[in-house]
């Protein structure tokens, strides 16, 4: 039997979700649920229905996952906990600072109607989550280090374009090479902000706009680069179609530590990430995990769950014997 799934919102990740479900034979996709007019909303599952969020409960005997392709800003926070109350959900919540009290929203929730829900689910959180974790547990003496980039921000981005005379931007974060060089050689730098990262923005102006006055309200801009160093380049909306159209994004995850009675031997753990597409990588992660969510229901679990919590093999849709064979 295919595991029944529904997506909430179809921006980048919901398009990425339902092309993750084509790729993972034991799924299926089940209906889109969208704020806005369902028949403007084309899908390319020919046997799902595109449906308005309002009927969404309609659905509680139909679908064994909501996957919730929602913003972290406004929309993870409520949406997940109220949904979690009718389906076992999953959800990409990515403000690392918030993800205790997202959590706790939501195990009350799924506890309290007794169903299975997994947040921050993707790279990071999610994936990079884990090999720091792993890291941690097998090199206890030593120091993490996390890069991110050269990829599309897409909130750093979001953030340019909102600004007076700014017509459309893309930010690209980048890892600055000699504080990577630094770690990879095992020197346990001390590293700064502006030492781990630069931002480089593309910007095309609103016709009339004052580029001093842009780039300057860019690069003072408190959370988002007044503590980075920040290249700004003033493009065409040409160039920025053929040259900036996609969402690519990776980075690094490192542990440098020590082993030994004095620690005299010196071991570097490195997992990295080289992602085309932003977006339909981290739906991809989220349909894993939708797998893993439906198998810790059929087992009666309930309340929220992290990464951290679900056993590797929850995610593959080979059995243990097969994974034994080939993976092991």
């Amino acid at each position: 039997m295919s595991i029944r799934i529904g997506i909430l919102g179809y921006g980048n990740l919901g398009r990425g979700v339902e092309c993750a479900i084509r790729q993972n034979p034991d799924m299926e996709l089940k209906a889109v649920f969208t704020r806005r007019n369902p028949e403007a909303v084309k899908i390319l599952t020919n046997t799902a229905k595109v449906c308005p969020v309002e009927s969404i409960e309609d659905w509680k005997e139909n679908l064994d996952v909501l996957i919730i392709c929602g913003g972290s800003a406004t929309d993870l926070p409520v949406q997940t906990p109220k949904y979690a109350e009718l389906f076992h959900v999953i959800d990409s919540f990515d403000t690392h600072a918030k993800i205790p009290e997202h959590f706790e929203a939501v195990d009350a929730a799924a506890k309290k109607s007794g169903k299975t829900a997994v947040i921050s689910v993707g790279w990071d959180p999610g994936m990079f989550s884990l090999n720091r974790m792993y890291a941690n547990a097998i090199l206890p003496q030593g120091k993490d280090y996390t890069f991110w980039g050269r990829g599309v921000s897409q909130g750093h981005s979001d953030a340019v374009r909102r600004i007076s005379g700014v017509k459309d931007a893309k930010q690209y974060t980048i890892p600055v090479e000699r504080a990577l060089t630094s770690v990879r050689a095992g020197e346990n730098p001390d590293l700064t902000t502006r030492e781990k990262h630069t931002r480089e923005c593309f910007v095309v102006l609103e016709e009339g706009a004052d580029p001093a006055k842009v780039e300057e309200a860019i690069k003072t801009m408190p959370n988002y680069f007044a503590d980075y160093d920040t290249t700004v380049h003033f493009i065409t909306e040409e160039e920025m179609i053929r040259d900036h159209s996609r969402i690519p994004h990776g980075g690094f995850v490192l542990r440098s530590g020590v082993t030994g009675w004095e620690g005299e031997n010196h071991h570097l753990i490195e997992y990295s990430l080289k992602l085309d597409s932003n977006p339909e990588f981290t739906s991809s992660v989220l349909v894993a995990y939708a797998r893993a969510a439906y198998r810790l229901a059929q087992e009666g679990m309930s309340g929220c769950k992290t990464v951290f919590d679900i056993p590797p093999a929850y995610l593959s849709a080979k059995s243990g014997e097969e994974l034994r064979a080939s993976l092991l």
